[in-house]
């Protein structure tokens, strides 16, 4: 029987490398994303797209209910889908906070939810949640972007107890430097919300640091993390996290041996140098 699977944020970079590579392997591939357009390239190799907006609930029932009429079985959820709203904490209108929530947080979690009854029926299933390295320490400008990273490491440990009786796997995946449009994204919204705030004559460096990262010889291109899923898709026992990509192991070293202050040092010197590395 033909595996199946799942795929999020697939009109762009790690989602699109995963809906492709995991076609490759022999999956039969849902693809979404609210971009369709920008979806063509997959519908040609064989994936089956679906619009799917985080931010509204009925459009991911109707996600999840297009895969229960169509394959009547879920085998794996990659949940990759979510954005980097950057500015200082003072300066973000806690409209864009929340819908910043809506679609890294609260979207993932939804998605779980309707998920899990499927892959129970069935006695197995994979989900797999994309955090990232900064979901276990945080940087100036991007507050609410860390915290929904920070909350979704939270939430996929209680989960993969929860479903642990059920045969249902959760994997975290923890992408470092990867070069896709996220970084564009950052930096315009940190230049618009603080470009011009008190806050400018240090946004503006961490701006150009973000905006670095094409120009750096350590980030990895998506397929990195494309593969990364598809090795713990495919392991009988696979790892409960996965840190890839883009200096993510020695990131995540340093975060996690360094006292709080010398790591805050070290963030600050980065932010402030307007160059990753």
């Amino acid at each position: 029987m033909q595996k199946t699977a799942l795929v999020t944020g697939a009109s762009a970079g790690i989602g699109e490398a995963t809906a492709r590579r995991l076609l490759k392997d022999g999956y039969r591939v849902f693809a979404a994303a609210r971009r369709l357009d920008r979806m063509a390239g997959l519908a040609a190799e064989g994936a089956e797209l679906i619009d799917l907006d985080l931010t509204q609930d009925a459009s991911i029932v109707a996600a999840i209910a297009t895969i229960r009429e169509k394959a009547g079985r879920l085998d794996v959820l990659v949940n990759n889908a979510g954005y980097g709203s950057y500015g200082a904490l003072e300066d973000v209108p806690m409209a864009e906070a929340r819908r910043q929530v809506e679609v890294n947080l609260f979207g993932l979690a939804r998605l779980c939810q309707l998920s899990t009854p499927l892959m129970r029926a069935q006695g197995s299933g994979t989900i797999l949640n994309v955090t990232s390295i900064g979901g276990k320490f945080g940087e100036p400008f991007g507050a609410w972007y860390h915290a929904t990273k920070f909350a979704v490491e939270g939430l996929s440990d209680c989960l993969r107890l929860e479903l642990r009786p059920f045969g249902i796997r959760v994997v975290v995946i923890e992408p470092g430097a990867i070069r896709t449009e996220w970084g564009g994204i950052a930096v315009q919204s940190l230049i618009e919300r603080s470009g011009k705030s008190a806050y400018a004559p240090y946004a503006l460096k961490h701006a150009a640091m973000l905006g670095s990262a094409d120009n750096v010889s350590f980030v990895s291109p998506p397929e990195v993390v494309a593969d990364t899923i598809a090795r713990a898709v495919a392991a009988r026992r696979p790892r409960i996290r996965y840190a890839t990509g883009g200096g993510a192991k020695v990131f995540l070293f340093l975060a996690r041996w360094l006292p709080d202050r010398m790591l805050d040092s070290l963030m600050w010197r980065m932010s402030q140098s307007g160059k990753i590395g």
